[in-house]
């Protein structure tokens, strides 16, 4: 009977693939847009304990995904992560854990973002972790918790990670996370302290991550991961054309975790 009553506690997740638009406006000095067509991974990692299903976990594929690649950078993701809510005070985050990231394409990763949507038992989110890279090989996450955090409802935090050269690091973060079973949009606003600067968003139809899936993905997209790095040059060569002024790269936060 236990037995029966954990496994409706913890249904057991599938992994999920999203195919969608990431989206980027910047609104000063100059009008900067685009967007491009894109592909992600929406994992429930603590279903993946019990197997991974067609996911190529850290091993060489087409698309697959290595723990590594995320927190402290240990074999074990997950574990890096309950540790981590241990540490700041997240107890009640003991439902699944679904993981929106980018795949490694080929053996190539670079992953601007990955959000962590932590749960409780019950389904609500307990905390949204916002995991974040810049192509300077830093890292830094962003802790989002309590009682005002739901789906579509915005969050905020302050800015206090370097990522982009024609941004300074000062101003506010605006979050709102919408989830259901066919789609998610994840977007990401920084108000600097002039008032809004930058509007972007990931959003995406999911799908059952199967192996005809994830060649579907790759094939229609086979240079993502070096697309992803490619455009970011290119628009940031795109701003520099606009006389956008250049911000010098500052000394990253002594801090891992910002709430």
């Amino acid at each position: 009977m236990a037995q029966a009553v954990a496994e409706n506690i913890h249904p057991v997740a599938t992994p999920l693939l999203g195919r969608g638009v990431v989206r980027h406006r910047r609104l000063r000095p100059h009008v900067n847009s685009f967007e491009y067509p894109t592909y992600f991974l929406m994992l429930p990692m603590r279903s993946l304990r019990q197997g991974a299903g067609a996911l190529s976990r850290n091993r060489f594929s087409w698309l697959s995904f290595y723990d590594t690649d995320h927190g402290d950078g240990r074999a074990d993701a997950l574990a890096w992560l309950d540790e981590l809510l241990g540490q700041q005070g997240v107890a009640d985050a003991d439902g699944e854990v679904w993981l929106h990231t980018y795949p490694r394409v080929a053996g190539y990763v670079f992953k601007p973002v990955s959000f962590w949507y932590c749960h409780r038992r019950d389904g609500s989110l307990a905390a949204v972790l916002v995991e974040v890279n810049n192509t300077f090989g830093e890292r830094h996450c962003y802790l989002l918790d309590g009682p005002n955090l739901q789906w579509g409802r915005e969050q905020r935090a302050s800015k206090v990670f370097h990522v982009s050269p024609f941004c300074q690091v000062e101003g506010q973060y605006r979050f709102r996370f919408m989830r259901t079973a066919q789609r998610t949009v994840a977007r990401v606003d920084h108000d600097d302290n002039t008032g809004p600067l930058l509007q972007t968003s990931v959003s995406g139809v999911l799908q059952p991550l199967t192996a005809q899936a994830a060649r579907a993905a790759f094939f229609g997209m086979p240079l993502m991961t070096l697309g992803v790095v490619a455009r970011i040059h290119w628009q940031a060569l795109r701003l520099w054309l606009k006389h956008v002024p250049f911000v010098r790269k500052p000394v990253p936060p002594q801090a891992f975790i910002s709430r």
